[in-house]
Parts: structure tokens; C-alpha cells; sequence
């Protein structure tokens, strides 16, 4: 499974870009904005970190502005992939974009039928957004579960981008359902390497260690 990081922290993104933790980041206006920078200046930034794709996302509702904003995107490195939303206006702009060659993440994604669609207009990623689902009591890993099945049955290679990502169970479901790809903010990330036993283990070592008077430097 790859992990992208959601977030436009450049000093969170190279900490677990240097672990070897990061496939990829995700980012959207709102997220840049937290920074007070240019949108610009800050995904080209992302892509000089990171080898793997970067979401930019556009910020029109019409699909000839999704095009051209998308084509602007494109234009700031290689590794892009232009963050479209799932409306039919988006599904328009992935399609002109996606056979120009470029990568297409088609987010906002809350139904089978619509990554159906993503998958045929050519979207390189669709991002379901378990969270959200959660949040209205539907059962985000449902949709993750039917969009896998749907693309095995006929091989479609649009890659399934688990996004919404709450809670590190989010991220061991997705797994094991088989989403490519998932997105996560850098603190569900790290808790990853959390569990209550290790520190109970790791405190009763260290106990031992300092009575016994070991050292190593």
C-alpha cells in the first residue's frame, strides 16, 4: 500500500519523506492556505521533496476552468496530479486532462457508481472519503469494499485513494480490503507505530537498564 500525506506542512512532509513514509502527498487550497503562501509557489515546493504525485487541486466548477487551471497545474512539475471533483463537470475536465497525458485525482467521491464513472473518464486516482461517510453513519469502508470489487471485476487501473483518513484503524481496513493508495494527516500517520504494550515493554526495559547501571555511550 502506498501512503500519501495530507497536509502542505513542508517540515512534516520532508520528516516522514526522510522515513521513507511518503508515496505521495495530497493538498488542497484550504490546507495551503493554513500557510499564508502562494498556492504555486508552495505545491512546487512538495514536488522538489517528494518523487511521488502531488494533488493540486483546481478551484473552478466549470469544466472549461478545471481544464485550464489543471493545465496550469500540470505545468509546475512532473509528478502532479490535478485534484478534479466528482461532478460531471469534473468528470469532463479528467477526461481532456487525463488523455493529454496527465495525472488525474478525482476526490469528493462518495459512491460506487461514481468511481464507476471516474474509472471510465480515465482517473488515474478516486478518493472516496471514508470520514465523511462515517460522519452520517454510512460505513466508509463499505464504499472502499465495493469500488475494489468493482474495478478487479473488470480491471480498470484507476488506483483507489482511501481518503477522509480519521483514525489508524481507517488505514488497517483499508489494507486489508486493498485500497492502492491512502491518505492520511502526518499525526494519524505517526500513530501508527503506537501501542500501549510496546510502552509498557519499552518502560519495564528501561527500568531494568538503569538498575542494572547499562550503558552504551
Amino acid at each position: 500500500m502506498k501512503f500519501f500525506v495530507d497536509t502542505a506542512e513542508i517540515d512534516e512532509i520532508k520528516e516522514l519523506n526522510d522515513l521513507g513514509m511518503v508515496d505521495g502527498v495530497t493538498t488542497n487550497p484550504s490546507l495551503i492556505a493554513k500557510s499564508g503562501r502562494d498556492i504555486l509557489e508552495v505545491t512546487k515546493e512538495i514536488c522538489d521533496i517528494v518523487s511521488g504525485p502531488v494533488s493540486a487541486e483546481v478551484v473552478s466548477l466549470t469544466s472549461d476552468d478545471m481544464i485550464a487551471e489543471g493545465r496550469k497545474l500540470a505545468k509546475i512539475a512532473d509528478n502532479i496530479a490535478v485534484k478534479v471533483p466528482l461532478t460531471w463537470d469534473g468528470l469532463k475536465a479528467c477526461k481532456v486532462l487525463s488523455d493529454e497525458g496527465n495525472m488525474v485525482n478525482v476526490t469528493l467521491c462518495f459512491s460506487a457508481n461514481q468511481a464507476l464513472i471516474a474509472a471510465k473518464a480515465g482517473a488515474t486516482f478516486i478518493s472516496p472519503f471514508i470520514g465523511r461517510l462515517d460522519d452520517i453513519n454510512m460505513d466508509g469502508m463499505e464504499l472502499i469494499a465495493d469500488i475494489r470489487e468493482i474495478y478487479d471485476n473488470y480491471d480498470f487501473k484507476t488506483e483507489i485513494l482511501a481518503a477522509s483518513i480519521r483514525t489508524v484503524n481507517h488505514i488497517t481496513e483499508s489494507a486489508r480490503i486493498g485500497a492502492d493508495v491512502i491518505t492520511a494527516p502526518p499525526g494519524v500517520i505517526k500513530k501508527l507505530a503506537d501501542h500501549p504494550l510496546t510502552d509498557k515493554g519499552l518502560d519495564g526495559f528501561m527500568k531494568d537498564v538503569e538498575k542494572a547501571g547499562i550503558k552504551i555511550l
